[in-house]
């Protein structure tokens, strides 16, 4: 009963706060100005606090939802995953005059050799109907006088964990250009005192993109696997504006001839 009562008083009060500030509202051409001001003063204390509430509600309940981890993965697969830029709101959430080795969130850096930087990277909200990841990434490079540009991913253990030569690992991305971009992965792993690297290019036009490793191809010591890590390359990213909607990864066994 109580709670009802309550629920029934907060409507009313709500009502009449709605009542009250549309007859401010209409009083507001006529009204002296010593006594706008001071309404002006109350409208924005007010908006401050229904803009806050409005934006923890747009992350909350815009789709795909804050927290949300569905992974389009190939059958079979015994491992997959999306960075903590992709899944959910990171801090600091944006840079500007972007260093080199600068990190955003935990797993991510930026790695690039400019004498003056004019790159900004910030975590954006999707909003697409298609995207599965809530956040995306997004690169705005202006004048680019470096010779290289790249984003430094650290993989988790669980990557490593019973990897072998067997294992396909798959990166699959949905990226958006302003330009014309080519963009390659290279796959590091760290093994003893070796580190293999295996190269792939992302073929860009399509916008979601996968690319297998084959671990036959490389040399790891699958006894002494120590950290893995992935590069994103973009060359010649000058006057750009790149965006990474998703990134996820996955891992599964080479099928048996």
């Amino acid at each position: 009963m109580g709670e009802r009562l309550g629920k029934l008083t907060d409507r009313i009060v709500h009502r009449r706060a709605l009542t009250r500030w549309s007859r401010a509202a209409a009083r507001a051409p006529d009204m002296h100005l010593g006594e706008l001001r001071k309404l002006r003063t109350r409208a924005r204390a007010l908006r401050r606090r229904l803009d806050k509430v409005l934006h923890i509600a747009d992350g909350r309940l815009t789709l795909p939802l804050i927290g949300a981890n569905a992974i389009e993965k190939p059958l079979h697969s015994d491992w997959a995953w999306r960075p903590e830029l992709w899944s959910g709101p990171i801090s600091p959430s944006g840079l500007a005059a972007v260093r080199s080795k600068a990190r955003l969130g935990d797993e991510l850096a930026v790695f690039h050799d400019c004498e003056h930087s004019e790159l900004t990277v910030r975590q954006i909200r999707n909003r697409r109907e298609e995207d599965l990841a809530p956040f995306g990434l997004r690169m705005d490079v202006f004048n680019f006088d470096g010779s290289f540009l790249s984003l430094v991913l650290d993989l988790p253990p669980a990557m490593i964990d019973g990897l072998n030569r067997s294992h396909l690992v798959r990166l699959g991305a949905t990226i958006e250009l302003e330009q014309p971009l080519e963009i390659f992965a290279r796959l590091n792993i760290r093994n003893g005192p070796n580190t293999d690297q295996l190269v792939r290019e992302l073929q860009t036009g399509a916008g979601s993109v996968a690319v297998d490793f084959d671990l036959a191809c490389s040399n790891i010591n699958e006894k002494r696997l120590e950290r893995a890590w992935l590069d994103l390359i973009f060359e010649g990213p000058r006057l750009n504006q790149i965006t990474l909607r998703d990134i996820t990864f996955s891992r599964r066994p080479r099928a048996e001839l």
